[in-house]
């Protein structure tokens, strides 16, 4: 990294990717390091994450303080001290001749904690500003899911059964494929429910149903049985006029159904505005569908 390019990054402030370590008070012990380098490297994206020693949290340039450790020293310092180790790039910067040493983490894969089992993560904080937040058992699943690592969706949930699954969105789903003008797997569309259920993967199945996996109960699952086994699984509809709240609608639904009834949603808020294009008059809707469609996929 040069001088110049430090200078933008200190310039533009704290973040997700950076954050400033001042010691102007007192140094910084290589616990409260070591716990910052585990903090970034715990986040989302695909960035690296750069710790700033020797600048303060309004962004003043106070130096680092003089230590053992320097470059390598440092770099073998947190990589002794991470579980699994991490291999940071470190090198010691000098502006308006204040020293500020740069520590690089790569971005990782997999959660990480320190050597005495302390997992912290990047997050944004009560005061809605990144701070480093308690890494929870459930959050690493998710972080993994996010980066590839883990696909929570295949997972078998021990407490379903086939009963949980409901008919009517074995149906919803087949409809979307009739629907799809030629986009969906048509050999899906006459398939019986389990045998459907087992070529998209939702159901581990040989004659009789004996796994029912996540993406199962995501799929086909009754609002019950997703209260019940996925807490967590809920999607909002919110519509906003300027900063007054007019909608907020929250929904437990498989998601073939949410996605049914958000699209719906669009459509009856969404206008169109006329222009003339020669003799043409071409309506120009506020939201495309194809665009909502693919946004609500996305997100759900």
């Amino acid at each position: 990294m040069t001088e110049s390019e430090l200078r933008t990054l200190i310039s533009a402030g704290e973040s997700f990717d950076v954050e400033f370590k001042g010691e102007e008070r007192r140094s910084l012990s290589d616990a409260d390091l070591v716990e910052a380098v585990v903090c970034l490297a715990n986040r989302s994206g695909d960035r690296p994450g750069y710790i700033l020693v020797g600048v303060e949290d309004d962004g003043r340039i106070t130096g680092a303080r003089p230590r053992r450790e320097a470059g390598n020293t440092i770099q073998a310092l947190i990589s002794g001290r991470t579980r699994p180790s991490v291999s940071v790039q470190a090198a010691l910067l000098k502006i308006d001749g204040n020293p500020v040493l740069v520590i690089q983490i790569p971005p990782l894969r997999h959660p990480v904690g320190t050597a005495d089992g302390k997992y912290i993560r990047r997050a944004l904080g009560g005061d809605g500003k990144p701070a480093c937040l308690p890494f929870h058992f459930h959050e690493m699943q998710s972080l993994q899911s996010s980066r590839g690592v883990l696909d929570f969706s295949a997972a078998g949930s021990s407490e379903a059964a086939w009963q949980d699954l409901d008919p009517l969105e074995f149906e919803r789903f087949r409809r979307r494929i009739r629907e799809s003008q030629g986009r969906g797997d048509a050999a899906l569309q006459n398939l019986p429910d389990i045998e459907l259920a087992k070529a998209l993967g939702a159901v581990e199945a040989n004659g009789d149903v004996r796994v029912i996996r996540v993406l199962g109960l995501l799929l086909f699952g009754r609002e019950e049985a997703l209260h019940r086994l996925l807490p967590a699984h809920e999607a909002a509809f919110q519509a906003l006029q300027g900063t007054d709240v007019k909608v907020n609608d929250f929904f437990r639904w498989p998601l073939i159904r949410l996605m049914d009834e958000i699209e719906a949603r669009f459509r009856a808020r969404s206008q169109e505005t006329e222009l003339m294009v020669g003799m043409l008059r071409v309506g120009i809707p506020d939201y495309p569908e194809r665009a909502v469609r693919e946004a609500v996929a996305n997100a759900v």
